[in-house]
């Protein structure tokens, strides 16, 4: 056993646990493919239209995403929380735009903008992010799918345990992190970034490691020639306490849950983007 598959996300049940709880009866309009949990687009019988995300139960990412909507910045509001057993479902507005296929470098502007201007959120009482380099998290960053795969992935896991050894568990710093700040996240108009969604693993740190998740998210995502080199120019600029656990965080998150998701193809493609740095 290498771990569980996560559960990906039950529409019609949360349409259900919705409308018991709000009124109404909405209809499963979409699903997004985003993600490997999932989001759900309703309608209910008025017109209104709503995205549903399953999250967990602790208010510690609602307060993030409160405080940057106060903040002015481009995400969804939340209009209700709604338990479903041991998580709730948000309700939130549709923003406008549709999810990053292509990153150019006006876009990546735009993205280097939005993280810059997460440092203006305060964030007092919110935890900092865990990166989980010596244990594991709640259904990600798995050490034991590693240890058991290959001789390599147990390698890389021996690093990521070396480097939790030598840092602290938990992320530095005061601003808004996303936590999952991969292109599929963003939305854009087809030019501009229009909204960032997915903030169900919100938390208090560095915001700049969001920059670390999004370099990740370029594996699989296209771009213009010279936004990879742009964003690891800018990486290299990052202090090594930061870039060495973020890196290692991620490098330990994306192959774990290839082990459990995808084939040996996908698992050899994270793997080569984790050594590709020396850390």
């Amino acid at each position: 056993m290498t771990g569980d598959r996560i559960e990906r996300v039950d529409p019609p049940a949360l349409a259900v646990v919705v409308g018991e709880h709000l009124g109404g009866a909405p209809a499963v309009e979409a699903v997004s493919t985003n993600g490997q949990v999932g989001a759900v687009f309703v309608r209910w019988p008025d017109g209104r239209r709503r995205v549903l995300t399953r999250v967990p139960g602790a208010s510690r990412s609602l307060h993030v995403l409160r405080a940057l909507r106060r903040g002015g910045h481009p995400v969804p509001a939340v209009e209700a929380v709604v338990p479903f057993g041991p998580d709730v479902v948000w309700v939130q507005e549709v923003l406008p735009g549709a999810p990053v296929r292509h990153v150019t470098h006006v876009l990546l502007d735009d993205v280097l903008s939005f993280n810059a201007g997460m440092d203006r959120v305060a964030l007092p009482g919110v935890p900092a992010a865990d990166l989980y380099l010596l244990d594991d998290g709640p259904g990600f960053c798995l050490h034991e799918p590693l240890r058991r795969y290959d001789r390599r992935s147990a390698r890389l896991d021996a690093r990521v345990r070396a480097v939790g050894r030598a840092h602290h568990g938990a992320l530095p710093g005061t601003a808004a992190v996303h936590l999952d700040f991969h292109p599929g996240n963003l939305l854009t108009d087809g030019r501009r970034l229009s909204g960032v969604v997915d903030w169900g693993g919100a938390a208090r740190g560095d915001r700049r490691f969001d920059l670390v998740t999004f370099r990740f998210g370029l594996l699989r995502t296209p771009a213009e020639p010279g936004v990879v080199e742009r964003v690891d120019r800018i990486l290299d600029g990052l202090a090594p306490d930061l870039l060495v656990p973020a890196w290692a965080h991620m490098s330990l998150r994306m192959t774990d849950w290839s082990i459990r998701h995808f084939g040996s193809e996908e698992t050899e493609r994270w793997m080569d983007l984790a050594e590709t740095r020396d850390w």
